[in-house]
């Protein structure tokens, strides 16, 4: 089903063909596990014009990542092993043989060192280790038609090639989990492996657990969908590789830890299957799906299946009629369309495919009650939800009316630990994110954060202050707040929400004498500029779909009228966008925000005598801060 906000693509001849819709089995997508095939289909054979001639490489168009085009040619034949691996196993090998033949060759040709395709090498702190990882899931789990039928000098190469991760330094992220699935896949198989790395990577994650499900990416505040399709989903697959070895105890946390996630992440989809957009990665889209099949797979899942499908099936359509695939078949370097804006330095041509992890719930049989039982709506479908996750410091917020999710963020900004500094990244840096907007990502490492969710000391020269390191304040309730320096200057945050609202009340200490900016949330259209309109303390975007966003001045922002700050090519939801902000001087500053179809006037704030703020949402609803 598509959100009332949401419009599709007026040309739908890039769609793949797929089967009709089931809307008795499905009435909420329509889509059904032979949706998932097909879709699965049309993306390995849109590879096919880019295999090298004995398929070790897919040498997909685009812009090398920084590790060049000999790894990136690896990376396109490993991720997509994944999927090939998937989809062999979960038909029960009842594939066209081609399908099998060519990742077969692909292993022979390309951990033959000799041969003019071979694999770049596993060393150190270099991305083979992140494409081993996905080369020995896959082999464990086509192992009956691919790992068994293999000659012995073959395996024996694969080994060889694998065995590099034995003795070698990775990243100290979720890199260590790929040292830990690619050693335990040498372990089944009897090659040398090192028990003690297995283990210390598994004991490195719980070094990085924070409660309520959530895990930092490394040290620091390091939040994102890494939680999901890595930090839980690594160690569900770590448990099918080691089966019996694996420790009894460690699986059991690992499941109760995905378990109480899922209950969380579940949350994170709109009603039209678009999930939350934050955080580095972007491209890998639909991989956030990976652990709803992973908690149905390892039985650690609260969710009733209808639920489960309802959800993966919702967010892989979303991006099937949004342009991913395109006309060839391909996933491209983006979110929809191409869009450099959500790639990172290590992102080559084929590292969309990582996406592949989605399709996990392919290796769940057919009769499985994830695909046999009928669709149940998600948590946006039923009702508004408002939810504090005091780990990585965030408040959810979703309406049933416009089906959209919201994110506050007071908590998490992908620094390293102090003393370390960064520039801001606009996926971490924002006061705000949601299932409908993308933030505004100019490029360029001198390009200063775009307005948007954003309070900003302005420079004489207008240059914004950055958010810089974020310090969490509290994170309960409707409420969350956090702190952080701009120019000396402590500005302090609270955040209160309620429906499609939020209103944040900024204390900057000292006063500052600059300007004051800040902005709302940034709106997209590929088909036309938003309308914008402004006036005295208020200004609004909206899209032809009724779509809006506004920011209204409730205190402190005095007579002066809002703006709206207009680009284009700089937002991953569309060609032309537009950001609705309020200039003012502080020192205390309360402003409501709003992304939704709805109404915002009516909000006010009165600040009383003991230093609080009452305020009142445009419904009525009041709070004091």
């Amino acid at each position: 089903m598509t959100a009332p906000h949401v419009s599709l693509p007026d040309d739908p001849t890039h769609l793949p063909v797929l089967p009709p819709a089931d809307p008795a089995l499905s009435p909420l997508t329509g889509w059904t596990r032979a949706h998932w095939e097909s879709l699965a289909d049309r993306l390995l054979d849109g590879l096919l014009p880019y295999a090298t001639p004995d398929f070790a490489q897919y040498r997909l168009p685009g812009t090398p990542s920084h590790s060049g085009a000999w790894s990136d040619g690896l990376e396109g034949f490993a991720r997509s092993f994944l999927l090939a691996a998937f989809r062999i196993a979960g038909s029960g090998g009842r594939v066209g043989p081609a399908l099998i033949e060519r990742y077969a060759a692909g292993l022979a040709a390309g951990t033959d060192p000799h041969h003019p395709e071979h694999w770049p090498p596993i060393t150190d702190r270099a991305q083979p280790m992140v494409e081993a990882a996905s080369v020995a899931i896959a082999l464990h789990e086509s192992r009956p038609w691919l790992w068994d039928r293999l000659d012995e000098r073959t395996r024996g190469r694969v080994v060889e090639w694998l065995g590099h991760f034995v003795g070698a330094t990775a990243n100290d992220s979720n890199w260590r989990l790929f040292q830990v699935i690619t050693e335990e896949f040498l372990a089944s198989v009897g090659a040398p492996h090192s028990r003690a790395e297995i283990d210390a990577g598994l004991a490195r994650l719980d070094d990085w657990y924070r409660g309520g499900g959530w895990y930092t990416d490394g040290d620091g505040r390091k939040f994102d969908y890494y939680n999901a399709w890595a930090l839980h989903l690594y160690p569900a697959l770590w448990a099918r590789i080691a089966g019996p070895r694996a420790d009894p105890d460690t699986v059991t946390r690992h499941r109760a830890r995905l378990r109480e996630f899922l209950g969380v992440h579940q949350l994170f989809f709109g009603s039209d299957g678009a999930p939350v957009h934050q955080g580095r990665s972007l491209t890998y889209r639909f991989a956030a799906a990976a652990p709803l099949w992973a908690g149905a797979l390892a039985d650690a899942t609260p969710l009733p299946p209808g639920r489960t499908r309802r959800l993966a099936s919702g967010t892989l359509k979303h991006f099937a009629e949004h342009g991913a695939p395109d006309e060839r078949g391909l996933l491209t370097p983006g979110w929809y369309r191409p869009f450099p804006g959500v790639l990172q330095s290590y992102s080559g041509p084929a590292s969309p495919y990582w996406a592949s992890k989605a399709f996990l719930g392919l290796l769940l049989p057919a009769d499985h009650p994830v695909w046999t039982a009928p669709e149940e709506p998600g948590p946006v479908d039923t009702g508004d939800t408002v939810l504090a996750l005091p780990a990585p410091g965030w408040l959810i917020h979703s309406t049933t009316s416009d089906g959209i999710v919201r994110l506050v963020n007071h908590g998490t900004d992908r620094l390293p630990p102090p003393p370390a500094t960064d520039a801001d990244s606009p996926h971490y840096a924002k006061l705000a994110y949601s299932s409908a907007t993308a933030p505004e990502t100019p490029l360029g490492p001198e390009t200063p954060l775009g307005p948007d969710n954003h309070l900003a000391l302005l420079a004489p020269d207008g240059t914004p202050s950055p958010r810089g390191r974020v310090h969490p304040l509290r994170c309960e309730g409707r409420t969350a707040a956090s702190w952080y320096e701009a120019h000396g200057h402590r500005v302090e945050t609270v955040s209160v929400v309620h429906g499609p609202w939020e209103i944040r009340v900024h204390r900057i200490d000292p006063a500052a004498g600059s300007p004051v900016r800040e902005g709302g949330w940034a709106l997209a259209d590929d088909t036309a500029p938003p309308v914008v309109e402004s006036g005295p303390g208020w200004a609004l975007a909206r899209r032809a779909d009724g779509l809006t966003s506004a920011v209204v001045g409730l205190h402190g922002w005095g007579e002066g009228a809002g703006a709206v700050v207009a680009a284009e090519d700089t937002n991953a939801y569309g060609r032309y966008s537009a950001t609705p902000v309020l200039e003012g001087t502080g020192p205390l500053l309360v402003t409501l925000v709003t992304l939704g179809t709805g109404e915002f006037g009516g909000a006010s704030a009165r600040v009383d005598g003991e230093g609080g703020v009452e305020v009142r949402f445009p419904d009525g609803v009041r709070e004091r801060v």
